[in-house]
């Protein structure tokens, strides 16, 4: 699988283009997009941004999603740009830094950066969506209330970026979505590095996991069948992976899943009797066991890697 089309909505919010002339009425209505030409005009990036303030008024946008800002490949995000204009994006709640499809930048060579100043630097910040995760990095002990969801997508997502993110004093997270991805392209993370999140200490408000797209799928859905966590989510996510056979039957039998709203599980490996049978145990949860695939010709692989 390949990432070939953009949010329609985020936060909520309809995506309008910032260079878009039509005038959406309220600007905090909208969740605005700025998106570059892989090589544009120096400068280019940074007038877009002048231009979306302007536009938005003294608070700024409400929603912000960031595509190309112009050879992601090479260059790291422009943070700069956000931390230097903060009392102009006083109202920002919901960020997505690098929603690129793979024709702009494909997810494994987007260059990221160390992101713990936004945390830092807005302390309002409900939702912080992430793709890529070349030289990605987020401190230590961050201490971060407003925020609400993170999602960090990769094709690959270093252990040390879980690792940082587990160590976090985040009371009133309520969604994590990782993208594990695979070791080839740096996701090196175990499901060691995962304990804190599945103890369920380090995150008391959370209600909805999701660790995806994963190459070692089937140890984590075993450490997530006896997880403390799960017995407060209503939403597991376990999808875009290589879960075969062992996964799901740790799944079954394990702690009861029963309590769930939804369980994901799409993109996997399991025998159809397998993934019928958990879809049949569990009635009244949303399984998802769509999207089947099979390992005789090229093994088991996550949804995305490169």
């Amino acid at each position: 699988m390949t990432i070939n089309h953009f949010l329609s909505t985020f936060a909520g919010l309809p995506v309008v283009a910032a260079d878009d002339e039509k005038s959406p009425g309220d600007p905090g209505a909208v969740a605005w997009r700025i998106d570059m030409d892989y090589d544009p005009e120096p400068g280019a990036f940074a007038a877009a941004v002048e231009q979306l303030l302007e536009r938005t008024g003294p608070a700024g946008p409400t929603a912000l999603i960031i595509g190309e800002w112009g050879e992601a490949n090479d260059t790291p995000f422009p943070i700069d740009l956000l931390i230097g204009n903060a009392e102009r994006l006083s109202g920002l709640r919901s960020l997505f830094i690098g929603e690129m499809s793979f024709e702009q930048c494909e997810i494994s060579w987007i260059q990221q950066t160390d992101l713990t100043p936004i945390l830092e630097t807005f302390p309002q910040l409900e939702r912080l969506w992430v793709r890529g995760s070349q030289d990605l990095a987020f401190q230590k002990q961050v201490r971060h209330e407003g925020l609400r969801e993170l999602v960090l997508q990769s094709g690959g997502l270093p252990a040390s970026v879980v690792q940082s993110v587990a160590t976090w004093d985040v009371p009133n997270l309520r969604r994590l979505e990782l993208w594990l991805g695979v070791d080839n392209y740096g996701g090196d993370a175990t499901v060691d590095d995962l304990a804190p999140f599945l103890s369920g200490r380090s995150l008391p408000s959370l209600t909805s996991l999701g660790l995806r797209n994963s190459e070692i799928a089937d140890q984590v859905a075993a450490a997530v069948a006896a997880a403390p966590v799960v017995a407060r989510l209503t939403h597991l996510d376990l999808s875009m992976g290589t879960l075969g056979d062992a996964g799901g039957e740790a799944l079954l039998a394990g702690q009861p899943l029963t309590h769930l709203q939804v369980l994901n599980l799409s993109h996997h490996f399991m025998s159809p009797e397998l993934a019928e049978r958990l879809a049949d145990e569990l009635p009244d949860v949303a399984v998802d066991i769509s999207d089947p695939q099979t390992e005789e010709e090229w093994g088991r692989y996550t949804a995305v890697s490169e």
